[in-house]
């Protein structure tokens, strides 16, 4: 019975290319007790690879969180399968605005003390007493109130190159930083303000919202589904978009456009740009933006030092990175001195 991957990312991408099928990338999410998150990760990895599901997928005591592509000739079985869990009956799939047949190429299913990592440890938190949902147009009127103080949950990198116009966009890599930093930003408007707050796909809001509650705010709002659903809406409904730019995603296509607003600018050269991309030296694997320029000049990678690296032969690089751990490199843009530009402005 195969619980895990067998193939590198380069054997699923020649697979998915000799199979023709168009793709469809979505996600979802719940907060729900979970007795063995361990024994639901395994059933999730054998029904989803029988149906060529693929993605990054997170399972706790706490509920799933999951990221994925699809066959669209699989999605009705795909469903069905959702279906026969209760906690997954009928449950809401935010569909990707744009997709890309590889924005995954393999299939990781990991089981975790928490599907959002929140840094909290209080017995007395109910992480299910959540603010009020708001679909888009309920959003972009409360927008509108000057009694509103619209927050962006999610982290620097994402809101860099789109976020809602006004809205506070707090300077943290992780979102268990966001949480403090917020509640003690806005204390003073715990009672007299509205605290409306988005992020990608829900669940982040999902947990703060229920947070903010708990820490005394009395009039929390959050996005119904997120900046996701969000655009499905506004374009359904010809609805005015209050977002501008980009929405960050976590897969191999880095983001989905939702405006034509180009708001960041390449982090070498200051060019108006707002596309990610890690660099090219798997010693590094920085995430930053890079224009299409620089990208040629610089052959994909974050600085000259790394550029050479990737020119050296197969042997030599991997003997250069050999025992490096880079995982907490991947999403630390514009925290390099390396990015020349991002760092003189």
């Amino acid at each position: 019975m195969q619980l895990y991957n067998t193939l590198s990312s380069e054997e699923r991408a020649q697979l998915i290319d000799d199979a023709g099928l168009q793709r469809l990338t979505l996600s979802f999410y719940t907060y729900a007790h979970i007795e063995s998150p361990q024994q639901l990760r395994d059933e999730l990895f054998i029904g989803w690879t029988r149906l060529d599901v693929l993605g990054r997928i997170y399972v706790a005591h706490e509920g799933i969180n999951a990221q994925l592509s699809v066959p669209a000739p699989n999605i009705q079985l795909f469903k069905e399968f959702l279906d026969s869990y209760s906690f997954l009956k009928d449950i809401r799939l935010n569909i990707a605005v744009e997709h890309d047949n590889k924005s995954f190429l393999k299939l990781k299913i990991k089981v975790k003390d928490k599907i959002v990592a929140d840094g909290l440890d209080d017995e007395t938190f109910d992480p299910a007493n959540t603010g009020i949902h708001l679909k888009a147009k309920d959003f972009n009127r409360m927008m509108e109130d000057p009694a509103t103080i619209v927050i962006d949950m999610r982290n620097h990198y994402e809101s860099e190159i789109g976020h809602f116009t006004g809205a506070i966009t707090p300077d943290v890599d992780t979102f268990r930083e966001s949480l403090p930093i917020i509640n003690e930003q806005l204390q003073e408007y715990k009672e007299s303000k509205n605290l409306l707050m988005y992020c990608t796909g829900g669940i982040r809001c999902e947990k703060a919202s229920a947070y903010f509650k708990h820490m005394g705010f009395k009039n929390v709002y959050q996005l119904e589904g997120g900046i996701i659903e969000y655009t499905r809406q506004i374009k359904s409904e010809g609805l005015e978009p209050k977002f501008i730019g980009k929405n960050f995603v976590f897969d191999n296509r880095l983001g989905e456009r939702i405006t034509d607003d180009v708001i960041a600018h390449c982090h070498q050269c200051g060019k108006p740009c707002d596309t990610h991309t890690n660099c090219n030296n798997d010693g590094c694997h920085l995430l930053f933006i890079q224009c299409d320029e620089c990208a040629q000049k610089m052959n994909g990678c974050c600085c000259e030092t790394c550029k050479d690296i990737v020119s050296l032969p197969d042997e030599q690089r991997k003997s250069l990175r050999k025992g490096i751990k880079n995982d907490a490199m991947i999403y630390k843009k514009g925290r390099s001195v390396n990015l020349l530009f991002k760092n003189n402005i």
